[in-house]
């Protein structure tokens, strides 16, 4: 009788692991709610917007200062009030786009280069005009795709 007990007592010995089932299925749950509740908060709320008579807000259009690079590798300045570009040389050139720059800090500055000019003559232009000018912000001119 004394065995029998014992053999019992080593049957129900307690197990030190976790179950994770049940953590399995919850997370599954879940998932599924998340999936099935995430195209839905996408939605906007409609809002009927009132009316009103009252003018919109002018905002100042800047003018772009523009440098152009010829095919010949020649540089133009056009900005603001000139029907035609500006020729002139790179020291002038900068100088004149750092005076602009100055003057207002926030004006767009764009690098118009012919598509026979070398790549690396625009690139330069662009590295001249950040360092030497102090350009922040230098962008590319192109024409739309025909």
């Amino acid at each position: 009788m004394a065995t029998a007990s014992l053999r019992r007592h080593r049957k129900r010995k307690l197990k030190a692991e976790i179950n994770v089932v049940p953590y399995i299925d919850v997370m599954l749950v879940l998932l599924i709610i998340f999936m099935v509740t995430a195209p839905l908060l996408n939605v906007g709320v409609d809002v009927d917007l009132p009316d009103a008579n009252a003018k919109t807000l002018e905002q100042k259009k800047k003018q772009p200062v523009v440098v152009q690079i010829g095919s010949d590798g020649g540089l133009a300045l056009m900005h603001e009030g000139l029907d035609r570009p500006q020729a002139m040389d790179e020291a002038q050139l900068l100088e004149q786009v750092r005076a602009f720059v100055q003057a207002d800090k926030d004006l767009p500055v764009y690098v118009a280069g012919d598509s026979a000019v070398n790549y690396q003559q625009v690139y330069r232009m662009l590295g001249e005009l950040q360092s030497k000018a102090g350009v922040s912000r230098v962008g590319l001119m192109g024409d739309p795709a025909k």
